[in-house]
């Protein structure tokens, strides 16, 4: 008892020492091992790209690139020539928020703001987040290196995902990224698409953007789509950002993957119906969907000598074996998941089709913009062609009966 009496007394004489030190105990916190994310750093390196490109100097880009990293160097390289080839205004990258913790290697990603607009096309800049990987030492205040721009779950635009080529008249950019040997067809292609659409929307200027990735996986980056969601589309029309403002950029993306495997009357088709997405912003419309997806097609077939059975088989062929249609195609018809979609396309052009057989081309098109805002469809029915909604849908359905004999 007094050997432990003494060893208390010993440690609450030890606690009254340190509580009557001069100096405040503060117990020492480890040194943390390793890099740490630097945010300053990271936002200056941004600074730097930035300038980069608005100069187009590649050589600055290059230096901003991580050390002894030749993919690194060859995109950031890269998006100082694109923006040159593009003549990229508006561009800036803005650090946002750590989306990743520090790596052992010193690397780390992070949301970046990215603004940009094509001169001539965009009457407006996109603006979306972009993922940019960095790498930094130990020391908080050493330069931070760019070692990659995109990928992850944010979007990946085109231009900045690597080297494209570009070919620029006054009424058409279009810009590939993968083989350079592939501009001049999807030039060919995208130029044949203009006159289909002036035919009918003569009021509209081309101002065309399409932009083509290297593959399947490059178009669902662009679009920040899920894996899948465009394996059986050739092109979709959508904003780069994804937003819909009035006057957000329209542009066609292709996904060369089904694209290339058309004919070239195919493929004339196929842009002519999204140069006419992109003439009356069908991504922002408020009309029915089939209407939207028939217009674009009545003005792209329009001028195709097809007898109605080909350019119809799907739809036919269809009626055949489930009998005719109880309404006009919905909004769940035009999904890309959907084994029936051609069929669905099919019997849109079709219902343009015999509205344009009854009132005229000049009445569909009255027709396309009263319905664009939205809003009952009957009264412009009346107006244009005489005929009730349940009168359309039974035209429609005589037409389908008759092909399908």
């Amino acid at each position: 008892m007094a050997g432990l009496s003494l060893s208390l007394l010993a440690v609450v004489a030890g606690v009254a020492w340190l509580a009557t030190r001069p100096d405040t105990y503060v117990a020492p916190r480890p040194d943390p091992a390793g890099p740490r994310i630097a945010p300053e750093a990271a936002a200056a390196a941004l600074e730097g790209l930035t300038a980069a490109v608005q100069d187009r100097d590649s050589d600055a880009a290059r230096d901003l690139a991580a050390a002894n990293d030749a993919a690194s160097s060859s995109q950031l390289v890269a998006l100082a020539v694109n923006a040159g080839l593009l003549q990229v205004e508006d561009f800036s990258l803005r650090y946002v928020d750590e989306a990743s913790g520090i790596s052992p290697d010193g690397t780390w990603s992070a949301a970046v703001d990215a603004t940009w607009a094509f001169g001539g096309f965009d009457d407006a800049p996109a603006r979306t987040e972009v993922l940019v990987t960095f790498r930094v030492g130990s020391a908080q205040t050493e330069q931070a290196q760019i070692v990659s721009v995109g990928g992850g779950d944010q979007r990946t635009p085109v231009w900045m995902g690597g080297p494209v080529t570009v070919r620029r008249t006054p009424s058409t950019l279009v810009l590939v990224a993968g083989d350079p040997a592939r501009l001049a067809d999807y030039q060919r292609v995208t130029e044949a698409a203009l006159p289909p659409v002036t035919r009918v929307l003569k009021a509209w200027q081309p101002r065309l953007v399409v932009e083509v990735p290297a593959d399947l996986a490059g178009l669902e980056a662009a679009l920040d789509a899920e894996a899948g969601a465009y394996a059986s589309i050739a092109a979709v029309t959508a904003s780069p950002d994804g937003l819909l403002a009035p006057d957000a950029p329209l542009h066609v993306f292709v996904n060369p993957e089904v694209f290339d495997r058309n004919s070239e009357q195919g493929d004339r088709v196929v842009m002519s119906h999204e140069a006419a997405h992109v003439a009356t912003r069908a991504p922002e419309s408020m009309a029915p969907k089939w209407l939207v997806e028939g217009f674009a097609d009545y003005i792209a077939l329009r001028g195709i000598k097809l007898p109605v059975s080909r350019v119809a088989a799907q739809i036919i062929e269809q009626v055949r074996r489930q009998g005719v249609p109880q309404a006009l195609p919905d909004q769940d018809d035009f999904n890309g998941a959907e084994t029936h979609l051609g069929a669905a396309y099919e019997a849109a052009w079709l219902v343009c089709v015999v509205l344009a057989e009854r009132g005229g081309e000049d009445a569909l098109v009255r027709f396309y913009d009263q319905a664009d805002g939205g809003g009952p469809l009957t009264g412009p029915l009346r107006a244009g062609f005489g005929w009730s909604e349940r009168d359309l849908v039974s035209a429609w359905q005589q037409r389908l009966r008759e092909l399908a004999r």
